[in-house]
């Protein structure tokens, strides 16, 4: 009994202290190549920059998701590879590059915590 005691109390510690970012899953859906998915995490609005277009600010969860899906899918983007990622004062930094089989494009993503989520606020595209 004791045992078991001692168990459950170690297994709710490691659960009270597990991070509840979600990083992990939008370099999932990046890797997939998951538009749908990644749009999930997008902010209300979210700044959206893709190559040979310029900045688009504020733009809004749905247009974004429908413009970076076109993206994604005329240029046959297949996975992800992260370069950095930074966390500081609940704002996370994430670079990579996308891959396509060809040159690949190099992407940069804004996150806050809002809600102990993290949320896209800026998503670059080069």
């Amino acid at each position: 009994m004791k045992n078991l005691l001692l168990t459950l109390s170690f297994a709710l510690t490691l659960v009270a202290f597990t991070p509840t970012d979600n990083s992990t899953a939008i370099i999932n859906a990046l890797k997939a190549g998951n538009t749908e998915e990644l749009s999930k995490y997008f902010d209300n609005y979210i700044d959206l920059k893709l190559p040979e277009k310029g900045e688009l600010k504020n733009m809004g969860r749905n247009q974004a998701s429908i413009a970076l899906g076109s993206f994604f899918k005329d240029n046959s983007i297949k996975g992800f590879e992260l370069s950095s990622q930074r966390d500081m004062n609940g704002t996370m930094y994430m670079a990579g590059k996308l891959q396509n089989g060809g040159k690949g494009y190099n992407i940069t993503i804004l996150m806050k915590t809002r809600d102990g989520n993290l949320q896209i606020i800026t998503l670059r595209i080069n």
